[in-house]
This record gives structure tokens, sequence and C-alpha cells, in this order.
């Protein structure tokens, strides 16, 4: 089976492309996770901030704690649309890793299924050599019999 040996070789190969496309598929799973939990966080964060700051401007107070609140509030609404960038950009490289992971199991499983396509070529190849041998020799024992018992086979 040493025709086999380069098949063999490459499967190996798209077996270690196909890992580690796998390790990138996980951290980029892990990536999303992260991005979206400090997504959430600063979403609820943010909400607190202003029912817990809203209320206070309701009754009489400085000017200057209002501007400071405001400027807060734009700091963290900016803060919050970043993250969301990122999460966005997060989860297209997971789509990615997902795609580039999907491409490398279908090169395993291709180079598989091509190596049991030559295993089972071999075997019937390998049957057809051992019928036509043994019809060969059927042939010849038929041969050998027919001479031996026509007359003046004898001599």
């Amino acid at each position: 089976m040493s025709a086999l040996q380069p098949l063999n070789t490459l499967l190996e190969q798209t077996t270690v492309a196909r890992d580690a496309a796998l390790g990138v598929h996980r951290n980029a799973l892990n990536a999303v996770a992260a991005a979206q939990a400090q997504a959430t966080q600063l979403a609820e964060y943010r909400q607190e901030y202003a029912q817990r700051f809203g209320t206070q401007f309701q009754r009489a107070g400085a000017i200057e704690l209002l501007q400071c609140y405001q400027g807060f509030m734009v700091r963290l609404d900016e803060a919050v649309s970043q993250q969301q960038r990122l999460l966005a950009q997060a989860i297209e490289r997971g789509e990615t890793a997902k795609a580039a992971l999907l491409s490398a199991e279908l090169r395993v499983a291709s180079v598989r299924k091509l190596i049991e396509r030559r295993i089972a070529e071999a075997v019937r190849t390998q049957d057809r050599s051992d019928q036509k041998a043994t019809d060969e020799l059927a042939s010849r024992a038929a041969w050998l019999r027919l001479a031996g018992t026509a007359p003046g086979a004898a001599l």
C-alpha cells in the first residue's frame, strides 16, 4: 500500500490544518463572547448611570454638575458605540473562521474519501487479477485433461 503513502501524508497535513482552523474558530467564538459581554456591561452601566443621575437633575442643581453629567454621557455613548463596532468585527472574524474551518473539514473528508476509493479500486483490481489467475488455472487444467484423454495422446 505504498501507493497510498502520499495520500496518507496529505491526510495528516489536512488534519493538522483543520485542527488549527478549529483552534482559530474557538478563539474567535471566545472573542465574540467577550466582546458581547463587554458591550452588554457598558450598555447596562450607561442605563444605570442615566437613571441614577437623571432623577438628581429633576431637583435644582448646579449647571457644572449637569455639564459634567452630559460630558460623561457623551463619552459613555462613544464607548458603547466603539464596543458595538468591536463586537461586529469579532462576529465577522468568527464567521470567517467558521468558513475556514468548514473548508478545512471538507478537505479532510475529501482526502479520506479519495483514500477509500483508492483502496476499493486496489481491492477490485486484486480481485480481478485473482479471478483471472483462477480462470487461467482452470483453463489449463481442462486443457491438460482434454489433451491427456485424447486418442493418441500417450506416446
